[in-house]
């Protein structure tokens, strides 16, 4: 489906044109932080971190180590409200050879077929952002087609420290290589904050390349993790499908929050997090068997695996004037996008038959599921 819009912004009369009803990026104003809103000591850990559909994946063995947080330092008068920012609390002034460190949004392959990869009429894709940062200097953003093993990069100068400035960077469609039409990790748009010379030792590929590590991050010159003085913020993430430049880029496509978040939930849904939270109707499949299922408020991705915080006593199941309390779902059964079965066979002591509700017992408690890419 395409969906050509016409309109004015403050600064520039453009012609909104964009092939995809839908924003490609999810949570591009990152509205959306259902693990929470600050992650300390990023650098030793890695993964999707605070809000949603962004993704931290390091390399090598850094000693940096970032604080990574959603945040309402955001730039004026464009409808954000959130940013996401890095905040370095560990420095490390010599990077390995094998380091590196990137946030990045990750693409099924079944949404990117407007981008008609691998054909004679493949498209330009234009990725465009808000960045602040305290680092001036030069910085590299990639594009990686996981199915084909290919990349294509850019440079983007921050030049003003600690401004709020928007990049607008346009990469050619890849005539090689079609993106697999499934529910898969197909492309990946990265952004780099720091990288050894296993990574930037080679030739920097702006066309369309056999992915080379040496290749990846050529002419990255900022290393953001040099000194506990650094931050990096970033919001007004959006992907539009054509040739744009500043004055002709689309405006971001805003998405209520209801929306945003369901699209959120297909790769991960917090069900339960905190005190007295219900998690659904249980029973005594067995007398030591407690069984209760869970439905998911819209399809997921992939049926998932089970994201728990788990200590003594976290859950409680009720029924028959009794209950048990236990520490953890001990099997996840039959999972599916649409639901699962969860189990616990090792604290529970009933009647078999019984029915009753099952809740969280501890203000620490969370119970989740986790189908990203």
């Amino acid at each position: 489906m395409a969906l050509t819009l016409h309109g004015t912004v403050s600064d520039n009369t453009v012609a909104l044109d964009r092939k995809t009803a839908t924003p490609l990026i999810i949570n591009g104003d990152m509205q959306i932080a259902q693990r929470g809103t600050s992650t300390a000591d990023v650098g030793s850990t890695e993964g999707y971190i605070t809000v949603d559909r962004f993704v931290f994946n390091q390399n090598g063995n850094p000693s940096a180590r970032f604080t990574v947080t959603q945040d309402s330092d955001v730039p004026t008068g464009y409808g954000f409200a959130k940013s996401s920012k890095l905040d370095c609390t560990t420095a490390q002034g010599s990077l390995g050879s094998d380091d590196f460190l990137t946030i990045e949004h990750r693409l099924e392959g079944q949404n990117l077929q407007v981008l008609k990869k691998g054909t004679s009429n493949a498209e330009y894709l234009t990725i465009d952002f808000w960045v602040k940062t305290n680092k001036t200097g030069t910085y590299i953003l990639e594009i990686r087609d996981i199915d084909n093993n290919r990349i294509i990069t850019s440079t983007y100068a921050v030049s003003s420290a600690n401004t709020w400035e928007k990049k607008v960077i346009s990469f050619v469609g890849d005539t090689t290589g079609a993106l697999d039409n499934d529910n898969a990790h197909s492309l990946q748009i990265a952004w780099c904050l720091f990288a050894g010379t296993d990574f930037t030792s080679g030739t920097q590929r702006t066309t369309w390349a056999s992915r080379v590590n040496a290749d990846r991050f050529v002419n990255q010159g900022v290393n953001l993790a040099d000194s506990t003085d650094n931050n990096f913020f970033i919001t007004g993430i959006q992907a539009e499908v054509g040739n744009f430049d500043s004055n002709s880029i689309p405006n971001f496509q805003f998405e209520d929050r209801t929306t945003s978040l369901a699209r959120c939930q297909r790769y991960y849904y917090v069900h339960a997090e905190g005190l007295n939270k219900t998690i659904g109707a249980g029973a005594n499949f067995s007398s030591s068997l407690l069984t209760c299922s869970v439905h998911f408020p819209t399809t997921m991705r992939s049926a998932p695996s089970l994201d728990q915080d788990t200590g003594t006593n976290y859950f409680r199941f009720s029924r028959s004037n009794n209950h048990d309390l236990f520490d953890s779902f001990t099997q996840l059964q039959r999972p599916s996008v649409n639901g699962v079965q969860l189990d616990n066979n090792s604290q529970i002591s009933g009647t078999q038959g019984d029915g009753g509700s099952v809740y969280t017992y501890n203000s620490s408690a969370k119970l989740a599921f986790d189908a990203e890419l």
